[in-house]
Order: C-alpha cells, then structure tokens, then sequence
C-alpha cells in the first residue's frame, strides 16, 4: 500500500470495508499456484496501464494477469509492463471475425513477440492461441458475427457439438503447431464450456468456466471431473459475474439485462445494484478452486470502461459488467474498488 493508486482510487468507506471482511473472513488452507486477474487491452489510457498493473500485484495480491487483446503492440507492451512489475502473464490474442488463415498469421505475429518478452523474462510468460474458437472464429459455426454465432451455440449446442469439435480440433492443431514454431515457452487455450478440446497439444488445460443457475454441486463435479481427468494442470482463464441482484444465477449472461439498442444503452427493469452478490460469487469460486486442486485461475475481470458506472440507477451500466473496479465512461483516473475487489484481495493475500 501507499503508492499512486491508493490516492484517491482506494477509498473505501470504513463501515463498507469492514462488512466486506466479515463476509468473507472464512479461509482454508491450500492456494492457487496461479492467483490472476484479466486486464482488457485498449480499454485504459496507456499512461494509466502501470497504475492499473501495481493495484494487480500489490492490492489484489495477484502473482499473475491475462492480458486479452487484439492489437499485437499493445498485448505485448502491457505483458511487458506487468513483467517489468514481477507479475507472470499469460498472453490472450483476441482477434475475433477471423478466418482461419488471418487467424493463424496473427497468432504467428503474437507468439514471435510473445518469444522475445519470454526470453527476456524466462519462466514468467504463458502464451494463448486464443480463447473459444468455436465461436470467436468465423467458419466452425454458420454466422456473420461472433455475437449470433454465439447465441446458435447455446441454443443448439448439442446438435452442433460433433461439427464444433471437429472443425475446432483442425484449427487448434494448426494454431499450436503455428504457436510452437516460434514461442518456446508453455502453451494453452482458453475454451469454451462446451468445447471438447485435446490437450494433448498444450502445456495446461484452460477453460473459461462460468457458474450459473443454482445447482452449485453440479458445478463443484465438473471442477472435480476436470481437475481428475486432465493430464495437464488446469487453469480457469475466465470465471465471473455482474454486480446486482440475481447476478450470480445468470453468471455470464449478466450482461443481458442492458438494453444496447436504446440511447444510451439502460438497463432493463429492476435490477437493484447489489457488489456482495458478485464478492460472495468469487470467494466461492476461489475457494472451490483451492480445494480441487485447480492450478490457477483468472478472475474476469479488471476493468470494463463499456460497462460505465452512472449515478443514474438506469444507465449504470456497471452492475452489468464483470469488471470488479467501477469505470468511468470518460475513461478517467478515477476507479473504485468494489466489494468483489476486496473478497478477491482477502483469498488471493490472505492465506
């Protein structure tokens, strides 16, 4: 404590840090080997990234940050600058609407970069050949945008899942012999729930794993049955959810409540603000983590600056987004930390 960022970013009311103690005051004894956070790229100021960075390593206690992102440049100078702070990365190119071979040449582009970061800073850089192919791609699902292609798989997955694995394999055994002709380091992938994935090829078995509805033992049994089954260590790269009431049973359909056709985009009905709801969502989840032996996980995520705070209950979009700091839509210097920063905080440093 008591560098730039606690200058006005870190104020928490005293009755409100107290009670987020007491909520999540319960811990346990094991620890995630990799305790991380992801950090969108492109979406903060470049002067206020190492602010950002600093909160990661030194408030939240994380020994690791995802930076996601499209611009090659800017993923790898935000790697950099988190290196430089003594945090590990995991590098996550998020080029989405790309065929194939525009994808494979952008990975190509990212690993080389990715390549010379690693071998300034050996053992510290993890690479990513993307993250949830199946959609994000163009060409495994039908759909013009990632968007629809989406909404298909979800509401036909089942139907779909034979083409999906088959045409998602093709590509990720290209996009790991692409990675590996130029990035020597350790190597994974970012799938989706629904995605069946040979980890044979990669270094870490990656799955971006959502809880929603309230079956929370069907989920404890499918961290089990991942962590069991899986000859490389599992690492969570994705888990989170919004920060109002019922937030937690949508889990990544949290974003549904806003009306992105209206202007400005509000939230539709009531939908009370609620950042214990989202606290108590990660503590669980981490805690779950512990205790199955998982080998990292990525809380998603940081900051959302689409996802805007605003005084007026209806155009918050905040409580809708995942970030675990509010943002302003200015983009300013100003950030607050919410509860699920703190809960976060308490089980990464607190053990």
């Amino acid at each position: 404590m008591g560098h730039v960022v606690n200058a006005g970013v870190l104020d928490l009311p005293a009755s409100a840090w107290h009670r987020s103690r007491e909520l999540f005051a319960e811990r346990n004894d094991r620890m995630l080997t990799v305790r991380g956070i992801s950090y969108l790229v492109g979406e903060t100021p470049v002067d206020l990234v190492r602010r950002d960075l600093t909160a990661i390593r030194d408030d939240l206690h994380c020994t690791a940050v995802m930076s996601i992102g499209a611009d090659v440049d800017q993923l790898i100078a935000v790697a950099g600058q988190a290196l430089e702070l003594g945090l590990d990365v995991y590098i996550r190119p998020n080029a989405t609407e790309l065929r194939p071979p525009e994808l494979l040449a952008h990975l190509t582009r990212t690993a080389a970069s990715a390549e010379q970061l690693r071998l300034r800073h050996p053992g510290k850089v993890t690479l990513l050949v993307g993250s949830e192919f199946s959609h994000t791609s163009r060409g495994i699902v039908p759909g013009p945008r990632s968007y629809l292609r989406l909404r298909l798989i979800l509401r036909a997955h089942t139907l779909l899942r034979r083409r999906i694995n088959r045409r998602l394999d093709a590509l990720l055994a290209k996009a790991a012999e692409a990675a590996r002709d130029v990035f020597h380091g350790p190597l994974t992938y970012a799938a989706a729930g629904w995605e069946t994935v040979d980890w044979s090829r990669f270094d870490l078995a990656g799955v971006s794993l959502y809880r929603s509805g309230t079956d929370h033992t069907s989920y404890e049994r499918r961290v089990r049955a991942l962590v069991s089954e899986s000859a490389k260590p599992v690492v969570i790269t994705e888990f989170g959810c919004g920060a109002f009431t019922g937030a937690d049973v949508r889990g990544p359909g949290s974003f549904h409540i806003v009306n992105w056709y209206a202007s400005p985009p509000r939230i539709m009905d009531a939908h009370p603000r609620d950042e214990d709801i989202q606290a108590r969502y990660l503590a669980e989840l981490i805690d779950l983590y512990d205790q199955t032996d998982v080998h990292g996980a990525f809380v998603f995520t940081f900051s959302m600056p689409d996802f805007a705070y605003h005084d007026d209950p209806a155009l918050d979009l905040d409580r809708a987004g995942f970030g675990i700091v509010t943002a302003k839509a200015d983009h300013s210097a100003q950030w607050r930390p919410k509860a699920a920063f703190h809960a976060v905080a308490h089980r990464y440093g607190g053990r």
